[in-house]
């Protein structure tokens, strides 16, 4: 209930303005009048091509990254580099990334200042490259943040697979690296990883606030329009803002449906080309392709984190200088009290969120574990469901509803929402480690006198300590990045770091964006470190009893 609850109560709450239904601006009679105005919208056609582009390439190319990656070098040393390059990047908010890189691609941006001294450039050349009309820029972004997501989903799923085994036989029968990994590690893995594909594809259909700070505006993708509806001090607008919400969630159900279409024909190509039998001639070409591309991945967020720090203490920055001729920290003084302020209330709603999850996940594994039960298919796209169905489709309606319960004021009202997006993530997490969990441990404890609880809270928890930190990290530094949640549950009236780095991108203030970026990927890299450090010092003496 927990996840089927408030996505069903938001999708009705989107229903019913949709069809003209909302007492509070005054509206009680059912009628096509929202859809006819979405309809009659000029931009709504670029805006939907937008959404279904962005989204399909972005996933597409997510994967492919992933794949050659890991058929190019997994269990290799340059690929255990990469992936300790990789792993902590997928905790750095999406805004934070989407700032880094704009930072680093736009005309006046690093790379342009770094190439000047070659290419002559005493001014930023004339290019649209940021908020480009065909969404490349955005899909760019989102492909730097999800290839993490998306690798670890994969490292998750490889032990499943027998990969090692597998690799050894095809490279036994003559296939090359890559080719045998693709025939034989590749249809496994990806039956495993499959729900966190679709989570990408909806994902990035229907992200907001990458798109508002790398995506085009005039017009946006569908996504930021419904947002820009919502907000409208004309109550009426919502209306139309909530046909636009299920009409992005029609897109997204029909790229799905394409996506699982494309699923089978490849499926069906794949058995036609393992056929052949063919070995793998361009496995010399493709492999260092793969591990370029992750390390762009890689590289491309990293560089732009550091263009954040290098910005938020910039004295006076002329183009085409690499670096400024000074450093202060007045930026820092300008805005440490809203910092302060913002942050305050960031940390207090994702402790929240993370302890609930924490609550609600550890409850859910030990059923599972005492009851012998393993959660089915279903369940797991239960799990799923908040991050398939566009926050854009049913997050207005949830709005409305606590509108309506006089609720949207409260800041309970905005962790709840949190929580919804928070606990697949750590469920996901943590479930693995868990379940791996040496169960000879229970039986040991059991007959030494211990009952199901005292095996709970004085075996497994302190033995599990280091990959419960780390869920609960993973679970802080996704609610820290929760931007459509805060800014629609909270009315506008809770503003968190997330919230106030978005708010700050239409304004151009490079430095004010550069503080509160960093002080975004601070936030979340505090808890990961405890999660290394603490069973450390708590466990120096009993190294065995951490995983």
């Amino acid at each position: 209930m927990a996840m089927l609850g408030p996505v069903c109560a938001g999708l009705l709450g989107t229903l019913m303005p949709s069809l003209g239904y909302l007492p509070a601006a005054g509206l009680s009679t059912l009628s096509f009048d929202p859809f006819i105005q979405l309809f009659e919208w000029p931009g709504l056609p670029v805006a939907m091509r937008l959404s279904i582009s962005t989204g399909l390439l972005a996933t597409l190319l997510s994967l492919g990254v992933v794949t050659l990656t890991l058929a190019g070098w997994y269990d290799t040393g340059p690929f255990r580099v990469l992936e300790r390059l990789l792993s902590p990047l997928l905790s750095v908010p999406h805004a934070a990334a989407a700032f880094g890189l704009a930072f680093l691609v736009a005309p006046s941006g690093w790379l342009s200042r770094i190439a000047s001294p070659l290419t002559g450039w005493v001014r930023p050349p004339d290019v649209l490259i940021l908020q480009d009309e065909w969404g490349l820029t955005l899909t760019a972004g989102m492909v730097a943040k999800e290839v993490p997501f998306l690798l670890l989903m994969a490292l998750a799923a490889l032990g499943q697979a027998d990969a090692r085994r597998r690799m050894r036989v095809a490279q036994a029968l003559g296939y090359g690296r890559i080719t045998g990994w693709l025939k034989t590690v590749f249809p496994p893995v990806y039956a495993q990883i499959r729900l966190p594909v679709y989570v990408v594809l909806a994902y990035s259909m229907s992200v907001v606030d990458v798109a508002m700070i790398l995506g085009p505006s005039t017009p946006a993708p569908l996504s930021v329009q419904v947002v820009r509806w919502m907000s409208d001090p004309d109550l009426s607008q919502r209306l139309t803002a909530a046909a636009a919400a299920l009409l992005q969630g029609g897109l997204v159900l029909t790229a799905l449906t394409l996506w699982r279409a494309g699923e089978a024909v490849v499926a069906r190509l794949g058995v036609l080309w393992i056929a052949r039998g063919s070995r793998g001639a361009l496995d010399p070409v493709l492999r260092p392709l793969g591990l370029a591309l992750g390390a762009m991945s890689a590289l491309a967020v990293l560089a732009g984190l550091a263009g954040l720090a290098v910005w938020s203490f910039a004295g006076y920055w002329a183009f085409p200088e690499a670096l400024p001729q000074s450093f202060d920290l007045r930026s820092w003084a300008r805005h440490l009290p809203g910092i302060l302020s913002t942050g305050g209330t960031t940390v207090l709603i994702a402790v929240l969120a993370t302890g609930l999850s924490l609550i609600l996940v550890i409850g859910c594994l030990e059923s599972e574990f005492r009851s012998g039960q393993n959660l089915t298919q279903r369940g797991l796209w239960l799990i799923y469901l908040p991050l398939l169905v566009p926050q854009t489709a049913f997050l207005p309606g949830l709005q409305t509803l606590l509108l309506s319960l006089g609720a949207d004021r409260a800041i309970w009202a905005v962790v709840l929402a949190h929580l919804v997006f928070v606990l697949p993530y750590a469920f996901l997490s943590l479930g693995d480690p868990w379940r791996a969990w040496d169960r000879r441990n229970s039986t040991v404890a059991a007959a030494l006198g211990a009952s199901p609880r005292g095996v709970l809270w004085r075996v497994r928890l302190p033995m599990l300590l280091r990959p419960i930190l780390t869920t609960a990290a993973v679970a802080f530094a996704v609610s820290v990045g929760q931007y459509l949640p805060t800014l629609l549950v909270g009315g506008g009236r809770v503003s968190t770091l997330t919230t106030e780095a978005v708010a700050l991108a239409s304004g151009g203030d490079r430095r004010a964006i550069g503080v509160y970026g960093v002080s975004q990927t601070l936030a979340v890299l505090g808890p990961f470190i405890l999660a290394l450090a603490v069973p450390a010092v708590v466990w120096r003496n009993r190294r065995s009893l951490h995983g």
